[in-house]
C-alpha cells in the first residue's frame, strides 16, 4: 500500500506542476461561479421585493431547470480527458514505463496509484462545488443540507467513473489525443447503451445497466440507492481491472486466450453483480430531502401496507392504438421505471405485458391506411416498425379480460393475489401517464373495505353524470380519460331513483338541479336518507325555490330568491368570481391555497343561500359574495342587453351571502357532511375548463375539496409533503455583490495564478 500512495504522491506532483491542472481548475471554477452566481441572484432580487423562496435549495442546486448539480454533471465529461489522456501514454512515449517494469512495483500498484491520483483531483473539483454548498447554507435560512451532500457524493461517484475510463483508454496508446478522442468514444457509448436493443429482454438487461447517462440524478435529487452506489464501484472495478491486464499484456507477451479470458472473465462477473443489484429485493434507498419527494407520500406508503400477498400489473397494450408507444417492448424499463416508488415498498410486484390488436379510436390510423382492414393495418405497422413481438387477436385474450369497457384503449390491470382486480388508465392530456395520485387511487380500490360509491338521482331533469353535454358532469366524475376526473381518483358511481329506498351502499348521493318536483314519496325517501346520516351533495340555480326547499328542509337551508348580480366591466353581472372564505380556506387543504395564488371558482346565475336559526347542523360558509356591490337580482333576467340596478324597493338587498355551504352534524357516531352550492355550474363539463379573461379560475379546487370531504378523506388520495422549510435568505443585495465578484473572478483568477507561479518557478529551475 505504501507504494501506491508513493505512486499516486508522485502522479498527484506531476498533474499539479503542469499548467493544465491548474487552467482546468481555472475554466471549472468560473464555469461553475457564473451558473451560480446567475441563480443566487436571482434568489436575492426575489427577496428583495418581500416574495418569500420556495424550495430554494432545490431549484439552486438540484432542478433540472436551472439546478447548480445538473449543469456541471453535464460539463464534467469534457474535463476528465484532459487529465487522463497522458497519465499512461506519456509512459509509453517517454519510455519512462520500461523504467516501471524494471523497478520492484507491481501492475496493480502502478495502476491504483494513478488512479488514486485522479480520484484525488476529482475530490479538487467536487471541492470546488462544495464551496458554494457551504456558501449556501451559511446564507440559506434552514437549508435543507442532506440532499447538498448527497449531491456531492454523485458528482464525485461520477468522476470516478470518467477517471477509471480515461485511464484505460490512455494504457491502450502513446498518443494523448488518441487517448483523449477514445475516452470521449467510450463516454458517448456508455450515454447511448441505454437506449441500445431495448427490445430484446436479456441484452436490455445488460445495456440499460451499463449506461452511465442519469445515474448521477438520482444522487442530485437527494436519493441514494445502493444499485446506483454499486454501480459506480463496479464500472471502477471494471476499468481498472482492464487496464492491469492491458498493462500485463505489454509487460509480458501473452495468448489471445489468455487475453480474452481475463477480460472476459471479469466483464462476466462485473455484469452478473451488476444484474445482481437491480434486482428489487436487494436494493436499498436513502431518501436525503426534507420534504421526502423521492418517496412515496405517507398516504400512499399507508396504502402500500395494507396490499399484502402478490401483486401483479398487466398491461394491455392495443397495437392500433394511439398509446400504444408507452407499453412497446423497448419503452420497457423506463416504463417499469415509473413504478419504482411503488416496487420499492412491495418488491414481489409483478410487472406483464399482452400485445394484442382491436379497432379503436386513432384518427392517425383513419387518415394514414383509410382502405385497409384491421388485420392489413396491424401487418403495415409491423413492417413499418419493424415489431418482432408476438401480437395476438383480441379474441386470444378476451376470456381474461374484457377490455370493451375501456374502449380498447391502452389500459393496466392491478390484481391481488386474492383475485381482486381494478383498471389504471392513460390519460388524454400531455402528459398521458398517471402520478402517483392516480396509482394509489387504484390501488387503495383494491385494499379498501367498501369502496366510495357516489349516486346520482335522476328521473327529473337532474345534470346527468354520464352527458358530456355542456351541463352534464361526465369529465369531472365519470370521464375514464381524464386524470381528474372522480372515477380515476377512486369512486364509483350509480344512478338512484327515488322511488324506492336508497342503497346502503350508497355513500354520497347527489341531486344537482332537479327541475321537476319531487312527490312526498320521494322525499320521504329522501329525507329518510339524510336522518340515517347519509352525506350527499346538492346543486342547485336560480327560481328554483319551490323544487330546492322541500328537498334541503331538513338542513335548515333555503333558497334566496333572485339571481346574484355584481356591475363589472369585465364580466358579465351574473357571473361570480369568488375566493374562499376564512373558514373556506382553513376546511380544506384545497382551497387553503387559492388567496395566496389569487385563484377564484366561478360560479354563473348563481342564487345565495339562507341557513334558517333552527338548524341542527353546523354551517360553514365556504363561499360567499363581497359585501358590497352585489346583491339579489329580483327584477331583470337579460344582463346582455340592460345593465342590473340595485332596487332596495323591489326587496333587493346588498350584502354577502353564502353560495357554498358545508354541513355537518353527528349522527350516530358518525360525522354527516352535506355540501350545498346556489349554483349547479360550477361543476359542469363546460365551466371547469372555460377560460376568461382576467379570471384565474380553479374550480377543481372545490371539486377535490369537496369530494375528499364527503367520503370522509378516503379519496382522492392526500398527496402532501411537508411545506419547504428553506424560504429566505440572510444576505442582501449590498453584501452579496462582493460575493459575487468572488465566486466569478477572485476564485478563478487564483487558480490562474497559483498555476502560473507554480510553471515559472519550475521553468526557474
Amino acid at each position: 500500500m505504501k507504494t501506491t500512495l508513493k505512486i499516486a504522491k508522485t502522479e498527484l506532483q506531476v498533474l499539479f506542476y503542469s499548467p493544465v491542472a491548474w487552467l482546468i481548475l481555472m475554466i471549472f471554477t468560473f464555469q461553475i461561479g457564473f451558473l451560480f452566481t446567475q441563480s443566487f441572484e436571482g434568489m436575492v432580487r426575489i427577496q428583495s421585493m418581500k416574495i418569500d423562496l420556495s424550495n430554494a435549495t432545490q431549484s439552486l442546486f438540484s432542478s433540472a431547470w436551472g439546478g447548480i448539480y445538473p449543469k456541471v454533471q453535464s460539463y464534467l465529461y469534457l474535463y476528465m480527458p484532459l487529465l487522463t489522456m497522458s497519465i499512461m501514454s506519456r509512459e509509453y512515449s517517454s519510455g519512462s514505463i520500461k523504467l516501471l517494469y524494471s523497478s520492484p512495483v507491481t501492475n496493480s500498484q502502478i495502476i491504483l496509484g494513478k488512479y488514486i491520483a485522479l480520484l484525488l483531483f476529482g475530490l479538487t473539483l467536487t471541492l470546488s462545488v462544495a464551496l458554494l454548498a457551504v456558501f449556501t447554507m451559511s446564507t440559506l435560512v434552514n437549508t435543507d443540507i442532506a440532499p447538498l451532500l448527497t449531491g456531492l457524493l454523485g458528482l464525485f461517484l461520477l468522476l470516478s467513473a470518467y477517471a477509471a475510463v480515461g485511464l484505460f483508454m490512455s494504457s491502450l496508446t502513446s498518443y494523448n489525443i488518441v487517448a483523449a478522442i477514445g475516452t470521449l468514444c467510450v463516454f458517448a457509448m456508455m450515454n447511448f447503451a441505454r437506449g441500445l436493443w431495448q427490445d430484446i429482454p436479456f441484452v436490455r438487461e445488460i445495456t440499460y445497466w451499463l449506461a452511465i447517462n442519469g445515474r448521477a440524478d438520482t444522487f442530485i435529487a437527494g436519493l441514494v440507492t445502493t444499485e446506483d452506489i454499486f454501480y459506480f464501484l463496479l464500472v471502477d472495478l471494471l476499468f481498472i481491472c482492464f487496464t492491469i491486464f492491458r498493462l500485463q499484456s505489454v509487460r509480458k507477451k501473452q495468448s489471445g486466450v489468455q487475453n480474452f479470458i481475463k477480460f472476459g472473465g471479469v466483464t462476466l462477473v462485473v455484469f452478473i453483480l451488476g444484474y445482481f443489484t437491480t434486482l428489487p429485493a436487494f436494493k436499498g434507498y436513502y431518501d436525503s430531502t426534507y420534504q421526502k419527494r423521492n418517496t412515496l407520500t405517507p398516504s400512499s406508503q399507508a396504502i402500500m401496507a395494507k396490499l399484502d400477498g402478490d401483486f401483479t400489473i398487466t398491461t394491455y397494450v392495443n397495437m392500433l392504438e394511439g398509446n400504444n408507444f408507452i407499453g412497446l417492448p423497448s419503452s420497457y424499463k423506463s416504463d417499469v421505471g415509473s413504478f419504482e416508488k411503488y416496487i420499492r415498498f412491495k418488491p414481489e410486484t409483478k410487472m406483464k405485458y399482452v400485445y394484442y390488436y382491436h379497432d379503436a379510436e386513432n384518427p392517425m390510423l383513419d387518415r394514414q391506411f383509410p382502405n385497409l382492414n384491421t388485420e392489413q393495418r396491424l401487418d403495415t405497422l409491423k413492417k413499418f416498425n419493424k415489431w418482432n413481438f408476438d401480437i395476438l387477436p383480441y379474441t386470444a385474450i378476451k376470456d381474461q379480460v374484457d377490455l370493451s369497457t375501456e374502449d380498447y384503449r391502452f389500459v393496466r390491470v392491478l390484481e391481488r393475489e386474492n383475485g381482486q382486480k381494478t383498471f389504471l388508465r392513460v390519460y388524454n392530456d400531455m402528459v398521458r401517464v398517471p402520478s402517483e395520485s392516480e396509482i394509489s387511487a387504484a390501488i387503495k380500490r383494491l385494499v379498501m373495505d367498501e369502496l366510495p360509491v357516489v349516486g346520482f338521482v335522476t328521473g327529473h331533469g337532474e345534470r346527468d353524470s354520464r352527458s358530456t353535454q355542456d351541463r352534464g358532469y361526465k369529465t369531472i366524475t365519470q370521464e375514464k380519460t381524464f386524470r381528474y376526473s372522480m372515477i380515476n381518483q377512486g369512486f364509483d358511481f350509480k344512478e338512484i331513483d327515488l322511488s324506492t329506498e336508497i342503497p346502503h351502499d350508497i355513500n354520497i348521493l347527489i341531486i344537482a338541479e332537479a327541475r321537476q318536483k319531487y312527490g312526498a314519496e320521494e322525499l320521504a325517501i329522501l329525507h329518510q336518507y339524510i336522518a340515517r346520516g347519509g352525506n350527499m351533495m346538492l346543486a342547485t340555480e336560480p327560481g328554483q325555490e319551490e323544487i330546492f326547499n322541500p328537498l334541503a328542509q331538513p338542513l335548515g337551508v333555503q333558497l334566496d330568491p333572485g339571481v346574484l348580480v355584481k356591475n363589472q366591466e369585465a364580466l358579465q353581472p351574473d357571473l361570480l368570481t369568488l375566493s374562499p372564505t376564512a373558514a373556506g380556506s382553513d376546511f380544506s387543504y384545497y382551497l387553503k391555497p387559492m388567496n395566496r395564488r389569487e385563484e377564484v371558482i366561478t360560479m354563473p346565475t348563481a342564487a345565495g343561500l339562507s341557513i334558517v336559526d333552527s338548524s341542527s347542523f353546523t354551517a360553514t360558509v365556504l363561499f360567499a359574495t363581497d359585501s358590497t356591490g352585489t346583491w339579489n337580482e329580483l327584477e331583470s333576467t337579460n344582463f346582455i342587453d340592460d345593465k342590473p340596478v340595485l332596487k332596495q324597493e323591489a326587496g333587493e338587498k346588498e350584502g354577502a351571502r353564502p353560495t357554498a355551504l358545508a354541513l355537518s352534524r353527528k349522527v350516530a357516531n358518525k360525522e354527516q357532511k352535506i355540501l350545498i352550492t346556489g349554483d349547479a355550474d360550477w361543476i359542469s363539463n363546460s365551466e371547469l375548463f372555460i377560460s376568461r379573461n382576467q379570471v384565474n379560475a380553479t374550480n377543481f379546487a372545490l371539486v377535490s375539496a369537496a369530494f375528499s370531504w364527503l367520503s370522509d378523506g378516503e379519496v382522492p388520495v392526500d398527496m402532501r409533503l411537508p411545506d419547504p422549510i428553506d424560504t429566505s435568505l440572510r444576505i442582501g443585495e449590498g453584501s452579496w455583490k462582493y460575493f459575487e465578484i468572488l465566486f466569478k473572478l477572485i476564485i478563478p483568477l487564483m487558480m490562474l495564478s497559483t498555476g502560473l507561479v507554480i510553471w515559472i518557478r519550475r521553468r526557474g529551475r
